[in-house]
């Protein structure tokens, strides 16, 4: 009695037991009917479609003055004057400086007494020269005589001519005692003061002037670049754009823009063998003269047009372990499928595609994280960036990518 007792307890723990293994299969087999079938994971999509782009690079550059004129004195003398404000306006024609004129006075005086007195012979020598041709008829002078009277009266009218031009000399000499700005412009500082010896056409300059509206930009391009971009020309990609094509938007060293547009007034057609670059010239009013030479600047340069160009969000586009860049797109069957790009640059928040993609094609923008190559999703419309949420910054520089 007691053993068979024994064995209803042995046998109703092994009873127990099964039940606790068994049971909690049960029940995750019963909530597996209770859930259904998965769900399918939801991702939002942009469809590729071709717009028409404008295309601009840009490009460092710096600005120079448009006419720069080096003030030299053109006579020796001692500066009595200096008769503009350093760092002023000055107008063409304006005096600058004032040489001391007195000996170039007394030259040019010197010069027209010595031309009246050679005025004043002349009349006395023609008509020696004119009595002695009457005389020669009657044999009264000889054919010497009369030589030597002509040749008189020629050395008289030379003299006069030598005299005439002394003074025309001494005129223009004095003139240079007026120093007067060549150029209309800016002048900088003066390099002599008031009692100060200058020689005609020293290596100093005096001042100089430069013209500060308009202002030229010279920017420098890679031959590479160029070469590209003829290709795309000439392969359709790119289109002129003859009306704006030579407009040219400046953006200051802080990056803000200038309110000005200039424009392209051409290309160099030498290459810096040093550099492989070559500059371009830019014109730009500068009427507030808030560009001054030598300051650094970026111009943004029209490439061309995009007829077809194909862009998509940059969030959309992710890079493999090789640095590649790819994307994700949903095919007809809603499958999602990898694809290799090629991108040309970034415009604003989006890629410019070059290659890897097809005009009506899906590409994933969000939720590209709980997907992968080869499931189904359920594919909704993106809708964009939220209101107040930032893009990145526009950027226009080509890209290599492959």
């Amino acid at each position: 009695m007691h053993g068979h007792k024994k064995g209803c307890i042995t046998l109703t723990w092994i009873v127990a037991l099964l039940a606790l293994t068994i049971l909690p299969g049960g029940c995750d087999s019963w909530r597996k009917q209770q859930a259904g079938p998965p769900s399918v994971p939801e991702v939002a999509a942009v469809v590729v479609k071709p717009q028409q782009v404008e295309l601009t690079t840009e490009l460092p550059g710096r600005t120079s003055a448009y006419l720069v004129a080096e003030i030299r004195p053109q006579v020796n003398g001692i500066i009595q004057k200096r008769l503009f404000r350093e760092g002023s306006d000055v107008k063409v024609g304006q005096l600058l400086y004032q040489i001391d004129p007195a000996p170039f006075q007394v030259a040019l005086d010197s010069a027209k007494a010595s031309l009246g007195k050679a005025q004043a012979n002349l009349p006395s020598i023609r008509l020696k020269a004119q009595r002695c041709e009457e005389l020669l008829t009657d044999r009264a002078v000889s054919r010497q005589d009369c030589d030597d009277a002509a040749a008189a009266m020629g050395q008289a009218q030379a003299e006069i001519e030598y005299w005439k031009t002394a003074v025309e000399g001494a005129r223009i000499n004095l003139g240079y005692t007026r120093v007067t700005a060549p150029i209309s412009g800016r002048i900088g500082r003066s390099s002599v003061t008031d009692g100060a010896l200058v020689t005609a056409y020293q290596p100093m300059s005096l001042a100089t002037i430069q013209q500060l509206d308009p202002i030229y930009v010279d920017v420098t391009q890679s031959s590479a670049e160029l070469l590209r971009l003829k290709r795309h020309l000439e392969a359709g990609r790119l289109s002129k754009d003859g009306n704006n094509g030579r407009k040219v938007h400046i953006l200051l060293e802080d990056g803000t823009p200038y309110p000005l547009e200039g424009t392209l007034q051409f290309r160099d057609v030498t290459v810096d063998p040093t550099t492989g670059s070559f500059t371009l010239r830019i014109v730009v009013p500068n009427p507030q003269h808030l560009l001054l030479p030598g300051m650094f600047v970026r111009a943004v340069i029209q490439e061309g047009i995009a007829e077809q160009a194909l862009l998509i969000p940059q969030q959309s586009v992710s890079r493999n372990p090789k640095g590649q860049p790819i994307t994700l797109v949903v095919d007809d069957a809603n499958t999602v499928q990898q694809r290799l790009l090629t991108l040309d640059r970034a415009i604003g928040d989006q890629w410019l595609v070059a290659s890897g993609l097809k005009i009506g094609e899906r590409v994933v923008v969000e939720g590209v994280m709980k997907v992968q190559p080869g499931i189904s999703v359920k594919v909704v419309p993106w809708e964009g960036p939220k209101v107040g949420q930032k893009v990145s910054n526009v950027s226009t520089s080509p890209v290599q990518s492959n």
